[in-house]
């Protein structure tokens, strides 16, 4: 094993025990905080159902959907050839939670009542199709104009965001409070069946884009480079755009928007170990999964009994954080 390779074994293990550590501690923290003797020796029943029916569900969806962004992040960045592209930036998630919204605004003129899966459907459609159409502009032979990337995801999030509120127009007061209060991101009151779906989605993406580590590595040097390799970049490309909007679209229809998960993880990831994406990708997956949960721990507690919403915290977060990355950019030019 090679030098890197084993820094970034020890960061995994590293990672691995912050996420259990950072998972304990949501555990723990609320209204009604439990010790670890407690969570480990027994609860009464009032404990039991406070951890299993709300606190489980929410950490495991915390867990799952920073896993989820921050592995998109890392493909999309692959797939543009930049480390500057992000599901929230280009307009992805924006355009998935158009979906969503249209489901929940419309959806209850087909059916009587709207479940997860129908609204990850279209929050994938959506993403999927403003991926697609953001890389056939932004790409010209092989190659990708970051200020263009960057322009057309400002005119996708301009869409999306007024698509979204010309639905909002059309909704009735329940609809629109459901909306706003979706709209901003939070992991509150989630059930066990939508943490299974969100769970089997990002899976299922996680294997998908596992698979192309080894392409991803070559992609990044250049097309010709992923074809003389023996990888077929047309059909990288089309694995990338779908597997990153199902996980992007699983988990805005769900939690709603939260961005910059998927620039601030991967960044910080290729600068301890480099930018094989066979570290890259599993230590980012830990990473996001460990900001969103200490940071929802965090969105509960700073405004207690209120509650901060989750999508909020991290644009204060991840704002400033996207100003240094163009500033160190501009150094350079």
């Amino acid at each position: 094993m090679n030098l890197n390779g084993q820094k970034g074994s020890r960061f995994l293990l590293l990672l691995s025990f912050l996420l259990v550590i950072s998972m304990l501690l949501s555990l723990s923290v609320g209204g009604m905080s439990f010790s670890l003797s407690e969570l480990f020796s027994g609860l009464s029943p009032q404990q039991s159902l406070i951890l299993w029916e709300i606190r489980l569900p929410r950490t495991l969806m915390a867990a799952i959907v920073g896993a989820g962004l921050a592995i998109s992040g890392v493909a999309l960045q692959a797939l543009f050839r930049n480390p500057l592209a992000e599901p929230g930036l280009i307009g992805v998630s924006s355009s998935a939670a158009f979906g969503a919204v249209f489901v929940i605004v419309l959806g209850g003129a087909i059916w009587q009542e709207v479940s997860v899966w129908q609204m990850s459907l279209a929050a994938f459609a959506a993403a999927a199709l403003s991926t697609a159409l953001l890389y056939s502009i932004a790409t010209r032979n092989g190659h990708t104009d970051v200020a263009l990337m960057l322009l057309t995801g400002v005119a996708f999030n301009a869409i999306a965001g007024a698509l979204t509120q010309l639905l909002i127009t059309f909704s009735d007061d329940t609809q629109l409070r459901s909306v706003l209060f979706w709209m901003m991101g939070s992991f509150a009151n989630l059930s066990w069946a939508s943490v299974t779906i969100v769970l089997s989605l990002v899976l299922v993406s996680l294997i998908g884009l596992w698979r192309l580590v080894k392409p991803m590595n070559a992609f990044v040097l250049g097309e010709n480079v992923c074809l003389q390799m023996g990888y077929e970049p047309k059909w990288f490309k089309w694995q990338v755009m779908g597997f990153s909007a199902l996980m992007v679209g699983a988990a805005v229809s769900v939690v709603g928007v939260i961005g910059f998960v998927g620039l601030v993880v991967p960044h910080i990831m290729r600068l301890w170990v480099g930018s094989d994406h066979r570290m890259v990708l599993p230590l980012s997956a830990l990473a996001g999964a460990i900001l969103l949960v200490v940071s929802d721990v965090f969105a509960r507690q700073i405004l207690y009994p209120a509650e901060l919403p989750i999508g909020l915290l991290m644009a204060l977060l991840g704002g400033p954080f996207f100003l240094m990355l163009l500033l160190n950019r501009r150094r350079w030019i």
